[in-house]
């Protein structure tokens, strides 16, 4: 799985690792029951602090995304088509989705333009999802 992240952005690496894994188990790059690398593998390759990795799978581990046993490693547990989430996960999602509005509408934006971004996010990643997978017979989608 290639990701990348940006060492000078003000997003802190962990949280770009977790965005990043989060969007690709979106679009299906990670499927349920895929092996993630390990923590020490992930750090040697961006050259960063295995704590820095680790707080990335807890991230991930915390909202549902991956488990993590002593035998196979950290793998997905979650994506496209797994069924309806938890209530809890719903919730939690809800929350956060409602601070990100605030935050448009803090800034000045306004609603029917928030509604109108969110809308072309939306249909932008799955513009990407289907290009993403175009070319690849339906089974391995």
């Amino acid at each position: 799985m290639l990701i990348e992240v940006d060492p000078g952005a003000e997003v802190p690496l962990y949280q770009q690792i977790r965005d990043r894994l989060v969007e690709a188990i979106a679009a299906g790059a990670l499927r349920p029951g895929e092996a993630l690398s390990s923590v020490r593998a992930l750090a040697g390759a961006f050259g960063i602090n295995v704590a820095t990795v680790s707080k990335a799978y807890d991230a991930l581990r915390r909202d549902g995304f991956i488990r993590t046993s002593s035998k196979s490693g950290s793998v997905v547990a979650r994506g496209p088509g797994s069924g309806d989430p938890a209530p809890p996960v719903v919730a939690d999602w809800s929350t956060r989705v409602r601070t990100l509005l605030a935050e448009g509408l803090a800034q000045g934006m306004d609603p029917a333009d928030v509604v109108a971004r969110c809308h072309a996010e939306v249909g932008e990643f799955v513009r990407r999802q289907g290009a993403a997978g175009a070319g690849q017979p339906e089974r391995e989608r």
